[in-house]
Formats: structure tokens, C-alpha cells, sequence
């Protein structure tokens, strides 16, 4: 009979132990906050040049905003480390931008190797899947996110929600 409690405490402390570690994927949600976030000179160029578009279009300004930032980041990061450019665990990080955001919608762009805001925003506005994104006029804040790897190439994430 006394062997039961002890069962139970071994598992509840091997559950705690091994499950309370883990990482998923080199994508950490729970380090996401809405502090103030520091843009560099380049992130603020990709902004002032997305919302100079859209403005060109009549389409309403974007405002920054920094939970979205720390969400574009954590993509930014995952890319940095693999070295791979692509959209992988978009459909989490929606879903962490309904809740922690109140978004509606979302929409990300991602890019590799440019050095220039006007560089990216153009390849971004040559392609139609990117330019409607950037174009979509029911969007109302943006976030950007911008990082080097050891080479020192630039992985852009910049994500668009309607709030």
C-alpha cells in the first residue's frame, strides 16, 4: 500500500523535472513581452519606407508596435539559427499574436542578405505574395525585427497585424 504514494511522488517529480526543460524548436513564446523595444537605424528605415508606400497607395500608416516586434524577433532569431529563410511555426506565432495582441489578422514577410532598407523593401515590393501583404490596407500596426548571423548577413521578419 505504501508503495503507491511513492509511485506517485517518483512521477509527479520525474514529470516536473523533464518537462519543465524543454525547449520548442528554438522558439521561446514565453520570453515574449511588450517592454519597450529598441529599434535600430535600419528596422525604423524599413518602417518609414513600408508606411511611405502605403501612403503613396492611400492606404492608412502602420504603427509601430513592440509586442509585435518581440514576436517578428523570436522568427528573426530561429533564422539566425539554422540559417534556413522561411516561414516555419508561422501558425504559432498568429496564434500568440490574437492572444497577447488582440490581432485579428496576420501577415509576415521574411528575407535574407540585404543590406539596405530600400533593398529589402523593394524585393519585398517585387513580389506579389510580399507587396500585398505590405499593401493590405486592413492592416493597422507592424513589427520588424532585423539580425545578423556569423557571416554578418541580415534575416528580416516584419509582421503586419490588424488589432
Amino acid at each position: 500500500m505504501k508503495l503507491i504514494p511513492y509511485k506517485l511522488v517518483v512521477f509527479v517529480l520525474f514529470s516536473i523535472l523533464f518537462s519543465s526543460c524543454v525547449k520548442d524548436d528554438g522558439i521561446y513564446f514565453n520570453e515574449i513581452s511588450d517592454v519597450k523595444q529598441e529599434y535600430s537605424k535600419l528596422e525604423l528605415d524599413i518602417f518609414n519606407l513600408v508606411n511611405m508606400h502605403r501612403e503613396t497607395k492611400g492606404i492608412q500608416a502602420l504603427e509601430k508596435m513592440n509586442i509585435v516586434s518581440s514576436v517578428a524577433l523570436t522568427h528573426t532569431n530561429y533564422m539566425v539559427e539554422t540559417g534556413k529563410v522561411d516561414h516555419f511555426n508561422f501558425p504559432e506565432r498568429h496564434e500568440n499574436l490574437v492572444l497577447k495582441a488582440e490581432a485579428q489578422m496576420v501577415g509576415e514577410n521574411v528575407a535574407y542578405g540585404f543590406n539596405s532598407a530600400k533593398g529589402v523593401v523593394e524585393a519585398w515590393l517585387q513580389s506579389k505574395e510580399h507587396k500585398e501583404i505590405i499593401e493590405n490596407d486592413a492592416y493597422t500596426h507592424f513589427g520588424i525585427s532585423i539580425g545578423k548571423d556569423l557571416e554578418n548577413r541580415n534575416y528580416f521578419t516584419q509582421i503586419f497585424i490588424k488589432r
